[in-house]
């Protein structure tokens, strides 16, 4: 399930507290099945002064499990899910399943 999104992906959230929120993917974790979208999930975290830092409360990006998140259309800009095609050239890619236009 994780193959089929990537960084860069834009995606919406489906559910929790960010629902219906967009972004963008910076990075993708296949082992925990999560990734990390920009401004979704965030949390705030104590943190202490260091020489680089001056420390306090800081608001960082959590991961989001990908079940949550689905990738955005590029011709309707709704949700749709992810199918995988063949080109003539026999070049495998992405394709949103909504309106199989092509991914990235």
């Amino acid at each position: 399930m994780i193959r089929r999104l990537k960084k860069g992906d834009k995606v919406v959230v489906l559910t929790g507290k960010d629902k219906g929120r967009t972004g963008e993917i910076a990075t993708v974790y296949p082992k925990l099945d999560r990734v990390l979208v920009a401004g979704v999930n965030q949390a705030k975290k104590h943190s202490k002064p260091t020489a680089q830092s001056a420390g306090g409360i800081v608001v960082i990006d959590r991961p989001i499990h990908v079940s949550n998140v689905a990738l955005v259309d590029p011709k309707t800009s709704k949700a749709s899910r992810v199918g995988f095609s063949f080109l003539p050239d026999g070049q495998k890619v992405r394709v949103a399943k909504k309106s199989g236009e092509q991914i990235g």
